[in-house]
C-alpha cells in the first residue's frame, strides 16, 4: 500500500462476516483474519479503533491524523459500521481537501439510497463485488472485482506494490479488477 490506512477488525464486518463462510466469495479466506492481524497487540489496536468510532472527537482526531497525506485508504481491514460512521468519514474528507481518499466497501446498505454526487470530491468509494469472477455491481459508478484472469491491478506484477499506480483513487477508472490470491 503506497499510503497510510486505518483498519478495523475484520470480525466486525457486517457483510464480510457472512461472506467469510461462503466458498467462492472474496471474503472466504480473508487475509485480515490471518497473519499479523492475529497478533495480540494488533487485535487490541483494532478493537480500540472500533470502539473509538463512537467517540465525539473521532472526526477531529482522524482529521489530525490524515491531514497532510497525499493519499489515504480507509479500511485495509474492516468496513463501514453505520451511516454515522460513513458521515464522519465524509467530514474527515471535507476537512482534508488536499488528501485523496479511497474507501472500498461491501456495505452497500449504507450506499443504496445515496446519490454519489454528495460524496466529497476527494473521496472515491468503490463497491466491491462479493464473489470471485463476479461482474461488477452496475448501480454504483465505481467498483472493484476479484478475478482469476484479466486483472487490471498491476501490483502482482510489481512485487505486490502499487508503485505509481493510483487507479483505486481515480474516478475515471470505473472498475479495478484485482487478481485472486
Amino acid at each position: 500500500m503506497p499510503c497510510y490506512s486505518i483498519n478495523l477488525p475484520a470480525t466486525a464486518c457486517i457483510t464480510g462476516a457472512k461472506l467469510v463462510k461462503v466458498p467462492g466469495s472474496v471474503c472466504s479466506g480473508c487475509y485480515a483474519l490471518k497473519f499479523r492481524y492475529n497478533f495480540p497487540d494488533v487485535k487490541k489496536a483494532l478493537a480500540r479503533r472500533l470502539q473509538a468510532l463512537t467517540n465525539s472527537r473521532w472526526v477531529e482526531a482522524m482529521t489530525v491524523l490524515v491531514y497532510g497525506f497525499k493519499d489515504f485508504r480507509w479500511h485495509d481491514s474492516g468496513d463501514i459500521q453505520s451511516v454515522e460512521h460513513l458521515k464522519n468519514i465524509f467530514e474527515v474528507c471535507k476537512r482534508t481537501p488536499s488528501t485523496k481518499h479511497w474507501l472500498p466497501t461491501r456495505e452497500v446498505r449504507f450506499l443504496r439510497l445515496m446519490d454519489p454526487e454528495i460524496i466529497p470530491k476527494n473521496l472515491l468509494i468503490r463497491v466491491s463485488a462479493h464473489s470471485v469472477d463476479q461482474s461488477p455491481p452496475t448501480w454504483w459508478p465505481w467498483t472493484s472485482t476479484v478475478v482469476t484472469k484479466d486483472k487490471t491491478c498491476p501490483a502482482p506484477d510489481q512485487g505486490g506494490k502499487c508503485r505509481d499506480c493510483r487507479a483505486c483513487w481515480n474516478r475515471d477508472v470505473k472498475n479495478v479488477a484485482y487478481a485472486k490470491h
